[in-house]
Parts: C-alpha cells; structure tokens; sequence
C-alpha cells in the first residue's frame, strides 16, 4: 500500500468502527518515527504538517516536508498518508498542494457559518479538481489551557449545521467541537458524545477529532465508535520530542560533538515508543 491518500485511510476505519491515528510532525526524526511505529504494529497512519511550525522556514517548509513523507512511506507496506494541517490562508493550501500534498485543511471555524461555507467551498472546488481531498472545520474547537473554550457549548458543532455544511462544500472530512480543544488541559476534558451521535446520523461524511493530547482513553475509545475517523495528536508527541532532547543534552553536555551526532538515537526511540502505546487506541 505505502503511500495512499487520507480517505483511503478513513475508509479503513469507517470499516472497522475506529478511528485513525494522525501525528503533527515537524521533522525527519518525527516523521520517521511515525511511519515505522505504523510499519512495526501494521496500522495504517496519517502524517501531518502545521502551518504553524513551519514559521520563518525554522523547522521545515511544506516543499521539503512532502517529498521526505512521500519517501518515507514508499519505503513501507503499511498505508500512510500526508495532510496538511490547520490553515486559513487559501494561497498557502494552493502553494501545499502544488508541493504535493493529497490532503489539506482550510480552517474556517473561527469565521460566521455561512462566510466558512462559502470558503470552504471554494477550497474544495480548487482542490478537488487537483485529485486533492479537503477537511474543513465546524465550530470552534479551542484553546485547552481556556476552560471557556473546552466548556462553551454555544461554540459546539450543531448537527443541523453539520449536515447542511458538509452538503453544499463537499468537504471530505471535518472537525467538530465536541469539548475537545488543542494544547494540554488544564481541568480534564469531557466529551459530548451525544452531541457526537447526532453529528455522525446527521451526515456521513467522516468526522475528525482534534485538541488530542489529554482526552482519557476512555472517551476517546467510545468516540472512536461513535463516527470519529480521524484523530489528531500534536501537543503531547512535541512535547515528548523537546523533553527527550533536553534530557539527552543535559546528560552528555560534557561531550557536544555527540549530542549533534547520536541524539536522533534516543529521540526516535522515546518516540517510537510513546507511538506503540499511543496507536493502539485505534482498532484498524
């Protein structure tokens, strides 16, 4: 399989009333760690990259990030895909796609429903005539370390909405706000699966879960029964990259040339682990 495009992979777990595990990635040491965690245990991944890492150039660019990931998983058996991450910025998903992205995501939930319709129609209506597949998001799926934003149920996803959004722009897949939010929580996060239950009878078009780093396994086992497809995971598989090489730079400071030279070992290590446990949430 390989290389394969995110509803290939959202079709698996459609099938098997799961959901697919999707990584934020930054790098070479993440994404490879990703895709060999998925290779080791045989489940199907999605890769993905945040706009927001790639800031300035600092971490990498979608030009260099898509090949790297495109390689990586041709080099596999098991399916991975590429996504981009969250972006408002319809030249900059034109610009993702032109280097080879197969999945990307306007973000519009933080827009008037019908302005985010309109927007998101667009980008499907661009994409979509590239072979490239679209995410959208519909209600406001926050800031964890905002309690008002993981509680203000004004902002969830309605199911109503839901099904006439995903309708009129022929979106892919999208993100619903069910009090989940991104970042590490402050209070623990309790999800409105009911809400989640109409969601998924309202439409059917995939449904992903995002802010999740945090939700106990408990809720995310029973959403991943109840239509969510897709599950992003950035904040704690980052956090573990920083902690890990902090912890490795202190311990042998006294030997810099390498640090340089043999970190990737530890790195990709503690993330491959972190990655076992983390990626048999999913049932595929």
């Amino acid at each position: 399989m390989a290389f394969v495009k995110v509803s290939d992979i959202l079709k698996m777990a459609d099938k098997a009333h799961t959901s697919a595990m999707a990584f934020n990635c930054v790098d070479f040491n993440t994404a490879h760690s990703v895709i060999m965690a998925a290779e080791k245990l045989q489940k199907p991944v999605i890769v993905m990259l945040y706009p927001g890492h790639c800031t300035d150039s600092r971490w990498t660019t979608p030009a260099a990030f898509a090949p790297m990931v495109i390689s990586e998983a041709n080099k596999v058996k098991v399916p991975v895909a590429l996504h981009m991450d969250h972006s408002s910025d319809f030249e900059y998903i034109k610009a993702a796609i032109d280097c080879g992205f197969t999945s990307v995501m306007y973000d519009g939930s933080m827009l008037p429903v019908e302005e985010n319709l309109k927007n998101t129609k667009m980008v499907v209506d661009y994409a979509h005539a590239k072979g490239v597949e679209v995410e959208a998001e519909l209600g406001w799926v926050g800031f964890a370390d905002n309690e008002k934003d993981q509680n203000n149920t004004d902002m969830y996803t309605s199911p109503e909405t839901a099904k006439r959004f995903c309708k009129e722009t022929g979106c892919d897949s999208v993100a619903v706000a069910i009090g989940s939010a991104h970042g590490y929580y402050n209070k623990t996060p309790k999800l409105d699966l009911d809400r989640l239950q109409q969601i998924n009878a309202a439409t059917d078009t995939p449904l992903v879960l995002h802010g999740g780093s945090g939700i106990p396994d408990d809720q995310l086992e029973k959403a991943f029964t109840m239509g969510i497809n897709k599950f992003n995971v950035g904040t704690e598989f980052l956090g573990l990259y920083f902690k890990t090489v902090v912890e490795y730079a202190e311990a042998n400071k006294h030997d810099p040339k390498h640090i340089i030279l043999d970190m990737a070992i530890p790195v990709q290590d503690a993330l491959m682990a972190y990655l076992h446990q983390k990626m048999q949430l999913s049932k595929m």
